[in-house]
């Protein structure tokens, strides 16, 4: 649909978007009416979802949150005309920003700009995850993103782009090993061109990755699991491959229930500990010192050593906006398959 832009305040600037990438789990969930903003009335000062009028209702506008623009039009010295920024505005193809009421990150020229589509927010939420990994082992002395994962042993379910960053993450950190569990094989094969260890969902890893990780007698498993996966049996299989007293780190969105969890077993017997990692909040502590910005400077360091790899085997689809609805319709009704997709205004450039 057409918007009309609006003038650009003083102190504002305009952006024409380069890239827009697609989040196919937490976008598809209002394609396919299962977010429960479109059900429920969220309360932020209670933070509860209650009975009411639905906090979001169709048409949704301004879903996405991994934007890159181009800076056609300044009103500020905060930034020139013609460089490249990351944002969360949704899929536009423009963009009226004010500095004062929204958040911008400045891309290096050394960045690919489709890269760029990490940098705002889904990088931030990964990295949100190792912090609260770092926090569990540190409370609120942690120093370094990695200071939960370095020389530990690391297990991440779910291979798609959360678990593919979080996983990188962990590897640029200095674990002592990385494995990624998933069902898919074209998947696992993505995570293995990363440089990860893998191991197939389709009988018990938790056997095979207890077997192989000894930390004494009768304490075995992974040191922290990071689950990236929207699905309980994830979750569950997350917590089977734990050690006694170690962390699962969950950074995955359910939008069903959770019968798979069975928590009367491992989570009961081996004394686990379950903790959120959602990006509204870093960890107790740490926010003064661990904001948003750093968040997206770890991204950048990050991409700077894997983002060649992130762009030969992670971005799998480039489609022009022209072609954007059909292409999330075909994802929600699975007639296509995708691990990042990237919206461009040059899809032929992109060699997509």
């Amino acid at each position: 649909m057409e918007e009309k832009l609006p003038g650009i305040p003083k102190g504002g600037f305009m952006l024409a978007t380069t890239h827009s990438g697609v989040s196919a789990g937490t976008e598809l969930t209002y394609v396919k009416g299962t977010n429960p903003y479109l059900s429920s009335t969220w309360d932020p000062a209670l933070g509860l979802f209650t009975e009411g009028t639905p906090s979001i209702a169709y048409p949704v506008r301004g879903i996405g949150y991994m934007q890159v623009g181009l800076v056609v039009e300044t009103r500020t010295r905060a930034v020139s005309e013609g460089a490249l920024v990351a944002m969360c505005y949704g899929h536009r193809t423009a963009y009226v920003a004010d500095p004062m009421a929204d958040r911008f990150v400045e891309l290096p020229d050394d960045l690919d700009p489709m890269l760029g589509v990490y940098v705002a927010h889904m990088g931030p939420i990964c990295a949100n995850g190792l912090l609260h990994a770092a926090h569990d082992l540190h409370g609120p002395a942690v120093q370094r993103l990695g200071d939960g994962v370095r020389g530990r042993r690391v297990a991440v379910v779910g291979a798609g782009v959360v678990g593919l960053l979080t996983a990188c993450f962990a590897m640029a950190c200095d674990a002592a090993e990385v494995v990624v569990v998933d069902e898919t094989p074209a998947r696992l094969a993505i995570a293995a061109a990363l440089g990860a260890n893998v191991l197939a969902a389709d009988e018990d890893p938790a056997v095979d990755l207890k077997r192989r990780w000894r930390h004494g007698r009768d304490d075995r498993g992974a040191d922290v699991v990071f689950q990236c996966r929207g699905q309980t049996r994830a979750l569950a299989l997350g917590l089977r491959m734990l050690r006694p007293q170690g962390t699962l780190v969950d950074l995955a969105f359910y939008t069903q229930g959770a019968q798979e969890v069975r928590l009367g077993e491992e989570f009961h017997h081996n004394g686990l500990t379950l903790r959120c990692a959602q990006i509204g909040r870093v960890p107790r502590g740490l926010a003064h010192s661990w904001d948003r910005e750093r968040l997206s400077h770890e991204t950048i360091s990050l991409l700077r050593r894997y983002g060649s790899r992130l762009r030969e085997h992670v971005i799998t689809d480039v489609v022009g906006f022209a072609e954007a609805p059909g292409f999330l319709s075909d994802l929600a009704a699975r007639r296509r398959q995708t691990v990042q997709a990237v919206l461009s205004d040059h899809v032929e450039d992109e060699g997509g």
